[in-house]
């Protein structure tokens, strides 16, 4: 909107007019509306298509005011003598114009509302008038409608009615002519006469040319008809020309004839032949016998008859001895069989054509002429057999090896397409255009080390693939962790034992090879006091000092038992690990007496206490284990008299006899703990 005639409301999108529009200046308005959500740099626009819908506005307008037209006095009823025109700047029916006559001096004419035309409705030989004055108005079919008459406008066509000249001019003069093609400028060609019957100026005879000259190769007298060459002629670019002549008049109107005359341009032996190529190109099959066609080489002669008959032959030249051309036709074949693999490509550089005429013209151009491949070769591959070795941790899709076999033929004969046969276990595959070899799983050295397999190179044709042996040798990574044949073990060993008494042999696996596999073992934790070590090598574990079953310490409950936390480590980069545990039990010797709880004890008893009454419990305790800790009580001595009984196995002691404090006041047992 550069004209600033509309504005929109920001916040609804209404478009308003801001100016009065003329759909005469401009009928259509296209209107770019950006719109912007907030404050966000993201803006949005679409386009608003307005039409300037026509009002009637604009009377129609004459674009002259005044014209002249003269017409012979013998013109016949109906001859169209003038037309007029008027402009209405409105479109539609708003712009249609009818025409009227506002005023005339003679019902000799009329006009057609529509186009304006003004006819003649009667011959005006009888009048004696010479001119008329017709005032012609325009008016448009707009509701209402407009004219021009409200701008006081209208048009004044004056009809002059001349005298006659009704006599034509006729010719008399041959309508064809001949001329050879390479005559000089300025050469007589013809002579044009016409002869008109009137007298004077309306029997005086001009000659025009009309039309065929458009290229002014002649040029005409228009006072005594001479035709002359005004160029130089050429019958290969025209061989003839059709001029429009009129023999016109000098009456008032003016009175024509015309005729068309036809120059014919006689051939000269002025032109050469020319090949359609000057280089052609062309393909023939290899192993083909001979005879075979391979093209047909073409001349045109711009020349006629004998000038332009052509015969055709090939030069001497490199190869030409393997190809005859027919020197009439053009055409050329084989004299031998062709092999692509020894020459490609023949280069004729003798190509001769010549015409017949007098003196003779001729001209040459060049064959390339390309043998086609026959898949007459296999593919062979550089090596009958590869070898590589590649790492277990390549990625999937990694390329490992890029074959290639050469094929001496050409396109897809000498296209080399690669597969494989034989067993890749999933593992390989291979890019049928390129030979590139790429993984298509995840290798593992441990599952398998090695794979061995046949790639086959192909052309298009099934006969004799040629295949190549492709081993692959997997490289280790370290990727296998050593793993103990148990993750716990249980052990044991007497107490008592010299240092260095082996206890337990462990053993660890590991699935790689070289470093990777080589383990090492240690211990970890649990042997806080060193009190075991173990053979890095072989995973024998033995004690390192004398064990003690009773032993305690600060750091355990017990000497009983040992729980180390075994490492088997493997030499690889980085190192991997892992552990297992170790129960060791130390096993008891029985090497401690009992002791009791108390070296004597002391009872006080009443001499009335009934027999069979509980008397004391005796207790003693060892450190040993097992049966070496289970204790029997006796009573060695000191009761002869059989006054008490020993449990031997709680220690428990029971009145057996009634006591007497007169007989016996104190007995001392003697028991012994076993």
């Amino acid at each position: 909107d550069p004209h600033g005639r509309f504005s929109i409301d920001p916040q609804f999108g209404i478009i308003r007019t801001k100016q009065p529009l003329d759909h005469e200046t401009q009928s259509v308005v296209v209107l770019t509306i950006q719109s912007q959500l907030g404050n966000s740099p993201v803006y949005g626009s679409t386009q608003v298509n307005i039409s300037v819908v026509d009002i009637n506005d604009n009377p129609p307008v004459f674009l002259t005011k005044s014209d002249k037209v003269t017409i012979s006095h013998t013109q016949p009823p109906g001859t169209a003598v003038y037309i007029a025109h008027a402009e209405d700047k409105d479109s539609g029916l708003n712009g249609a114009i009818k025409y009227s006559i506002a005023s005339k001096q003679s019902n000799a004419f009329n006009i057609d509302p529509n186009l304006g035309v003004v006819n003649l409705t009667r011959t005006v030989f009888a009048d004696k008038q010479q001119e008329y004055t017709l005032h012609i108005a325009a008016e448009d079919y707009g509701s209402p409608p407009l004219t021009s008459l409200l701008m006081l406008d209208s048009l004044a066509a004056k009809i002059v009615i001349l005298d006659i000249n009704d006599n034509s001019p006729n010719f008399t003069s041959s309508p064809l002519s001949y001329v050879m093609e390479d005559v000089e400028v300025g050469f007589l060609v013809h002579h044009i006469i016409a002869k008109d019957p009137d007298e004077g100026r309306n029997g005086q005879v001009t000659y025009h040319i009309l039309s065929g000259n458009e290229n002014k190769a002649f040029v005409l007298d228009k006072i005594t008809g001479l035709l002359t060459t005004a160029q130089l002629l050429d019958r290969e670019i025209q061989e003839h020309y059709s001029l429009t002549v009129m023999a016109l008049d000098d009456g008032s109107p003016a009175l024509s004839a015309t005729q068309v005359l036809t120059i014919i341009v006689l051939d000269v032996n002025d032109e050469t032949p020319i090949f359609l190529k000057q280089l052609y190109e062309t393909a023939v099959r290899e192993n083909q016998h001979p005879g075979e066609f391979v093209i047909k080489v073409e001349a045109v002669d711009r020349d006629a008859g004998l000038n332009s008959l052509l015969q055709y032959e090939i030069l001497p030249g490199t190869g030409y001895e393997k190809f005859k051309m027919n020197s009439d036709s053009g055409e050329l074949v084989t004299t031998a069989s062709l092999d692509r693999e020894t020459q490609e490509v023949f280069n004729i550089k003798g190509n001769s054509c010549r015409d017949l005429g007098s003196p003779s013209r001729s001209s040459t151009a060049q064959l390339t002429l390309t043998v086609l491949d026959e898949n007459d070769h296999n593919p062979l591959f550089a090596k009958s057999q590869y070898q590589i070795s590649v790492r277990e941790d390549l990625e999937e899709g990694s390329a490992i090896l890029d074959l290639f076999a050469s094929d001496e033929d050409d396109g897809l004969n000498g296209e080399v397409r690669y597969s494989l046969v034989d067993n890749t276990f999933g593992a390989f595959a291979i890019d049928s255009v390129t030979g590139s070899i790429v993984t298509t799983k995840a290798l593992d050295r441990e599952t398998k080390s090695q794979y061995t397999f046949r790639a086959v190179a192909s052309d298009c044709s099934t006969h004799l693939p040629r295949s190549t042996t492709v081993t692959v040798l997997i490289q280790d990574v370290n990727d296998n962790v050593p793993k103990f044949e148990q993750s716990y073990y249980k052990a044991s060993v007497w107490e008592g034992q010299s240092p260095k008494t082996d206890i337990i042999q462990v053993f660890a696996t590991d699935l790689d090879s070289g470093l990777n596999g080589d383990t090492e073992y240690s211990i970890l934790s649990g042997n806080e006091n060193a009190t075991f070590l173990i053979d890095s090598a072989w995973g024998i574990l033995a004690t390192n000092t004398v064990l003690d079953h009773e032993n305690t310490s600060s750091y355990r409950e017990t000497a009983s038992s040992h729980r180390l936390v075994l490492l088997a480590s493997d030499h690889g980069t980085p190192s991997l690990n892992s552990t297992a545990t170790v129960l060791i039990t130390v096993l008891d010797v029985n090497d401690n007496p009992p002791v009791f709880s108390s070296p004597e004890y002391h009872i006080h008893l009443k001499e009335s206490i009934p027999v069979g009454s509980h008397v004391t419990e005796v207790s003693a305790n060892d450190c040993d284990a097992g049966t070496n800790a289970e204790i029997t009580y006796a009573i060695i001595s000191g009761n002869d008299r059989g006054h008490f009984r020993l449990d031997g196995k709680t220690g428990s002691v029971d009145l057996m006899k009634m006591l007497d404090y007169e007989d016996t006041m104190k007995f001392t047992l003697i028991i012994q703990a076993t």
